[in-house]
């Protein structure tokens, strides 16, 4: 069984406090698209949400990062076409929480693709080399098959994105697809 695991794509790492900017803006369709086959099909679908708290001074990202996705803000909401396929299928579209770069670290995502008999997970989000590429390692290193969408992850890094598509492919033994070949 697939999994899609939809990492951050919310109003501030879109165009909010902490923006990709327009390539975020440029997948948003796809990002949509993708979730909504996913999901209409019964395959397992993830929100893997960063969450941060207001003048957390502890966190290692305070000192790297403006504050964004700060618990119960615009901010943290899921951007544009994304949000109304989330209501639709929110009975069966798993909201996490996340609090550092993988969407594995601390969480109990693991547990429940292993739980649904998941092997190949599916990326798609923001950012491309920081928590797509840590969500990919960590999921490498854990056994499963990975398939990134290129045209459904963003950086607000140009050079970052290359590497990290190309460490997807070279490093991880990644697909690194266009949406084409599932969406037709």
């Amino acid at each position: 069984m697939n999994a899609l695991i939809v990492i951050d794509f919310t109003n501030d790492f879109v165009d909010g406090s902490l923006p990709v900017g327009e390539p975020g803006i440029q997948i948003a369709p796809v990002v949509a698209r993708l979730t909504e086959a996913f999901a209409s099909k019964g395959e397992y679908v993830v929100m893997a949400v960063d969450l941060h708290e207001k003048g957390d001074p502890y966190h290692p990202e305070t000192k790297l990062f403006p504050p964004h996705n700060i618990r119960g803000t615009q901010g943290r909401e899921l951007y544009g076409e994304l949000q109304p396929v989330y209501e639709k299928h929110k009975e069966d579209i798993y909201w996490m929480d996340k609090t550092r770069y993988s969407a594995f670290c601390g969480t109990d995502l693991e547990l429940k693709l292993r739980e649904r008999g998941v092997s190949e997970i599916h990326l798609i989000g923001v950012c491309t080399d920081i928590c797509v590429l840590h969500t990919a390692v960590d999921a490498y290193n854990k056994g499963f098959k990975i398939t990134v969408y290129e045209d459904a992850v963003a950086s607000f890094n140009p050079a970052g994105h290359e590497w990290a598509l190309g460490h997807f492919s070279g490093s991880l033994g990644a697909r690194v697809i266009s949406s084409s070949e599932v969406l037709k």
